[in-house]
């Protein structure tokens, strides 16, 4: 596999320092009492683009001189449901395959995220959810809570900047009429041969279902204070990423999915990405909400090709 160079923190890095001083400024102007609360940052991309390597130089800057911010990271991956409520979704729609397994939304505990966001914004102690993906020969499970690790402790110096991270942070919800749109060109698309589409696949009834649990998570989103969107120039780059990381975890483990299985993996995925990415492009914020999003674009080699603040 490729190494993966980060060229990407020298665009995030000034993005997220001016946002976390007009955060700031803002809380002065507002004349509230005490420290401003801390500062939310919601970072996706596409599964195999970079992110791990990303938020690892990100942090390592923030929490280093000058800068010295005590910075956590909190994983949406780690918010996934416990495994025996992943099977009762799952056995609630056996003919749905979008929620058959991990990933989608509707997958995911909110009620863990938000009471998580909560707490690290009142500064009270608060521990980390942690997802073991190993669990029950893959399928996943939470980690027991004795293993999270616990910021904001007494005589903790209190997290100042949250990175929230993952493939779907900052997803929002379509309208039934949009979302019918998306599913009926697709299927105009592939019945017509004009593109192959993981979209035109399900059925109308399967994609309202995690269109609908998507409005949940705008408890999330919107207690974002700045976005960082790294899309890729054609979010099939996907595929060729995550062949490469498997490759890569068979040569040097000797295990790892075959080409067939990452393929059906990634299927399991795209749909979301096929209806929600423009929405990512234009920007999750509302139009009079400028300036919070910084769009990198990168090409099939992971490097930056082009930057938009949003």
């Amino acid at each position: 596999m490729p190494e993966i160079i980060d060229d990407k923190s020298a665009h995030c890095i000034p993005f997220l320092l001016e946002r976390l001083d007009a955060h700031r400024k803002r809380h002065a102007a507002e004349k509230n009492e005490g420290a401003p609360p801390p500062f939310f940052l919601g970072l996706n991309g596409v599964q195999g683009v970079g992110k791990t390597t990303l938020v690892s130089t990100l942090c390592a800057t923030l929490r280093s001189p000058p800068y010295s911010l005590p910075t956590v990271v909190l994983s949406i991956d780690d918010l996934y449901l416990p495994h025996d409520q992943q099977l009762a979704l799952a056995a609630s729609q056996p003919d749905n395959p979008l929620i058959q397994h991990r990933g989608e939304p509707s997958t995911h505990d909110l009620a863990l995220g938000a009471s998580v966001f909560s707490a690290l914004r009142s500064r009270q102690p608060t521990k980390i959810p942690v997802y073991d993906k190993s669990q029950f020969n893959g399928q996943g499970d939470r980690a027991p809570e004795d293993t999270w690790a616990e910021v904001n402790r007494p005589g903790d110096e209190a997290i100042e900047v949250v990175v929230f991270e993952g493939w779907s942070v900052g997803f929002r919800a379509l309208s039934d009429d949009e979302l019918e749109w998306k599913w009926a060109e697709a299927r105009e698309w592939e019945n017509d041969g004009v593109a192959e589409t993981q979209l035109a696949k399900h059925t109308l009834h399967d994609l309202k279902f995690v269109n609908q649990a998507l409005r949940g998570y705008d408890v999330l989103t919107d207690a974002l204070d700045a976005f960082v969107h790294i899309d890729a120039e054609d979010t099939k780059f996907v595929y060729g990423w995550r062949l490469e990381q498997e490759a890569a975890l068979r040569a040097s483990k000797g295990v790892g999915m075959t080409q067939e299985q990452v393929i059906n993996f990634v299927n399991g995925y795209y749909p979301a990405y096929e209806l929600y990415t423009a929405t990512l492009r234009n920007g999750i914020f509302g139009p009079d909400d400028k300036a919070r999003q910084l769009r990198l674009v990168v090409g099939q080699d992971r490097k930056v090709k082009s930057v938009e603040t949003i």
